[in-house]
Parts: structure tokens; C-alpha cells; sequence
């Protein structure tokens, strides 16, 4: 193995490092951030094993893409660092670029589906009411007969 790929590997495993820390502290401020009945924050340990599985396969898949998966001693180092140098220098703007794609992707999508099943919600109360409309008259009829009809007469 050449010392280019060896440099290229540990900037690999650094990088893994980086971004497990960023999808870590995603996963944190996600469980954070959700009501304290929500099933999110329930369930927040189960979303945190997830995350860390999908860090570890990400990791594998790496490693396998730039040493055919062949896992050296300084790998668990390089990727402990990277998640230090998260903690330390990318924590910031990460969170920024975090807060930004919220208010320009995730705030309108989540805005239009609400707007749309807003929307179907009240054409189906609508189409409700028109169907319920003519009926009443009739369901106030039946009422009336029925009770006449089926009433106990006492002797």
C-alpha cells in the first residue's frame, strides 16, 4: 500500500469521523426538539443505535471503496479525531447550514404537504355536509316514526 493511499484512507476515516459526529448530533438535537409526549423522544435510544449503525456501515462502505474494506489500527483513531475536530471547528457552521436547510427545504415542504391536507380535510367536510343536507329531513322523519312505531303503550 502506497503512502498516497494510506494519506488518502486516513482523510477518509477523518471525514467518516466528521460526519458520524454531525449525523450524532443531528439525531440529539432531533430527540431534543421533540415534544415531551412525541414518539421521537420515546423512542430516542432506538433512533441513537440506528444512527450508529448507519454510521458504522457508512464507515465499512468507505473503507471498502478506498481499501477494499482492509481495517487498520489507526482507523478507530482517525475517526475519533475527526469527531473531536466536529466538536471543535465544524460544529458551528454545520449547525448553521442545519438551521438553514430547515428554513428554505423543510419548513415550505412541510408548509405545502399541511397546506394540501388542510385542504382535502375541509373538501371532504364540505362534500360531508352537502350529502348530510338533504338527508336531515328524512333522518327527522324517521326519527319521529320510530319513536311513535316502537313506544312501549302502558295499559
Amino acid at each position: 500500500m502506497t503512502l498516497s493511499v494510506q494519506f488518502l484512507s486516513l482523510l477518509a476515516m477523518i471525514g467518516t469521523g466528521i460526519a458520524a459526529g454531525a449525523f450524532i448530533d443531528m439525531i440529539g438535537t432531533g430527540t431534543a426538539h421533540a415534544g415531551k409526549k412525541s414518539i421521537i423522544r420515546r423512542r430516542a435510544a432506538w433512533f441513537e443505535v440506528i444512527g450508529w449503525i448507519l454510521i458504522g456501515s457508512g464507515t465499512f462502505y468507505i473503507l471498502f471503496l478506498v481499501r477494499d474494506g482492509a481495517w487498520r489500527i489507526y482507523d478507530p483513531v482517525a475517526q475519533i479525531s475527526g469527531m473531536l475536530l466536529y466538536a471543535t471547528f465544524f460544529y458551528r457552521p454545520l449547525r448553521l447550514l442545519g438551521r438553514v436547510l430547515l428554513m428554505l427545504i423543510v419548513k415550505p415542504v412541510w408548509f405545502v404537504i399541511h397546506l394540501i391536507v388542510s385542504l382535502i380535510r375541509q373538501i371532504i367536510r364540505l362534500v360531508s355536509k352537502l350529502v348530510a343536507l338533504p338527508l336531515r329531513p328524512i333522518v327527522k322523519l324517521f326519527r319521529i316514526m320510530a319513536v311513535k312505531l316502537f313506544n312501549k303503550r302502558e295499559k
